[in-house]
């Protein structure tokens, strides 16, 4: 008897933003190695893009480079208009493309009373207006197809809260609050739409400056409120990523999920 391969991506086209690095690299990766026929890596930098682009081909599997910031409704859609001539229409969405907008990283900001208007927008036009225009984009093919899979990468801070992370939070638990609302609209079209919600995950450091960073008291103190005694890998994301794009989660929809290394516990 012959089980077939519930992970199997065969026939499946996917784009995943932010993909450059880190979690989206890795899930582009997966998608990858389990039969994805072609992946749209989408990075606001080129050098990135093309460089993953040119590990996924190398596993055999068609890839471009879609370089657009993905806040930026006008530029996302002519780059995807470019991406479905290039490779066909999507049936997987990955939005991974988050922190406080392509050209600035995340960082300790003050108490929310001590910022200012102008300082919230950058987390809103990544994390909530990337997610919204990708799917605006992309969801008429799907409906076309009759199937797809949209996967949000949201954030523990969305889920709990954090101190200093005001507008991250609620950017984050409104891109999660969105896909809840696409799953109800799209379900009958057997499209599915889930979140990963994660928590810390390891920074990109060089090895001279990752060991000291890591075993500082302060890294250790932040440590100490995981179950599983590490931040997490960009492989620990891509793994549940795989899963919900593929045909063993085709009865999943509108849930989120954390991968946290036991940072919460819900019941």
């Amino acid at each position: 008897m012959t089980v077939a391969n519930i992970l199997d991506l065969r026939g499946q086209t996917a784009c995943i933003t932010g993909a450059g690095q880190g979690a989206g690299r890795a899930i582009a990766i997966a998608l990858a190695t389990h039969g994805a026929a072609a992946i749209a890596i989408n990075d606001y930098h080129k050098a990135r893009a093309d460089s993953v682009v040119d590990e996924i081909r190398a596993l055999g599997c068609d890839a471009i480079a879609v370089v657009a910031d993905v806040g930026d409704y006008a530029s996302i859609q002519a780059s995807f208009e470019h991406m479905r001539k290039s490779i066909g229409p999507v049936t997987l969405l990955v939005n991974n493309a988050g922190n406080a907008g392509p050209l600035s990283q995340m960082r300790s900001s003050p108490l929310f009373w001590e910022t200012r208007p102008e300082d919230w927008p950058p987390y809103f036009h990544t994390n909530l207006f990337g997610v919204m225009n990708c799917c605006h984009l992309l969801l008429p093919d799907m409906i076309a197809q009759q199937h797809g899979r949209i996967v949000t990468i949201t954030s523990d801070a969305g889920r709990v809260g954090g101190s200093r992370l005001a507008s991250y939070a609620a950017a984050k638990a409104g891109a999660a609050g969105f896909m809840r609302s696409i799953a109800h609209e799209t379900g009958r079209h057997a499209i599915t739409a889930n979140c990963i919600s994660l928590s810390t995950l390891e920074p990109a450091l060089p090895e001279h400056e990752l060991a000291p960073f890591l075993s500082s008291d302060r890294t250790q103190a932040q440590l100490s409120d995981y179950i599983i005694r590490r931040f997490g890998q960009p492989d620990d994301v891509a793994g549940l990523a795989l899963f919900l794009c593929s045909d063993a989660a085709q009865w999943i929809t509108g849930q989120t999920y954390a991968v946290n290394g036991g940072y919460t516990v819900s019941q």
